[in-house]
């Protein structure tokens, strides 16, 4: 079993399409790498225009993505777009059950 993780990414101004099809990406790429299970991953937009991933990384590789220079380059993408923000930030998180717009990946 691997670690399931949940980001929020909240989009800077202007880059809401790139930061969209970055996370369409996300996962396939971490999956060439074999750092990312077969699981499907989820992806959602919040009332504010943030972006909630869901996946799981293979038991181990969180460490390994942070050796990884191909894994680093993709990061400073994201950095350089948007915010990673902590889920108790997000309007949802008041509510009892958290409702998002689903996104295709």
């Amino acid at each position: 079993m691997g670690d399931m993780v949940v980001v929020a990414y909240r989009p800077k101004a202007g880059y809401d399409g790139e930061l969209l099809e970055l996370v369409k990406d996300h996962v396939p790429f971490l999956r060439r790498l074999g750092l990312v299970t077969n699981r499907p991953a989820l992806a959602m937009s919040g009332k504010d225009g943030v972006i909630v991933e869901v996946f799981e990384w293979e038991a181990g590789a969180i460490s390994s993505a942070h050796e990884n220079s191909d894994v680093q380059g993709l990061w400073a993408k994201y950095a350089a777009i948007c915010d990673y923000i902590p889920l108790r930030e997000l309007p949802e998180s008041k509510d009892m059950f958290a409702q998002f717009e689903p996104i295709e990946l």
